[in-house]
């Protein structure tokens, strides 16, 4: 259960990640609503989840799915390169929440 808590957090940190490009620095308030809102679930299931994972690898699966998925949106929705080099380094990241995962 714990896991699922801390993919949903890394899921919403993809989300406010992504809703701050959409907000114009807060100035549009939808977007700036959701936002915050993806935020204060993000931390809030960080910390269910931290009550059972261990911190150091809770914390760094949690920033890992953030950026996978705020890179891959960048280059879905905002036309962001997509680059060997770039989809490579995407992919080392994914490796090491496989890994963390595994070690826990």
């Amino acid at each position: 259960m714990a896991w699922l808590l801390l993919l949903s957090a890394g899921l919403m940190e993809v989300g406010w990640a992504v809703g701050l490009k959409y907000t114009e620095g807060f100035t549009r308030l939808w977007p700036s609503v959701l936002t915050l809102a993806s935020m204060a679930a993000s931390m809030a299931l960080l910390g269910l989840a931290l009550k059972t994972l261990p911190m150091g690898t809770a914390y760094a699966v949690w920033t890992g799915i953030g950026a996978v998925g705020t890179a891959i949106l960048g280059i879905v929705l905002l036309g962001e390169p997509a680059g060997a080099i770039r989809l490579a380094c995407i992919g080392l990241i994914v490796a090491g929440i496989f890994g963390l995962k595994l070690a826990s």
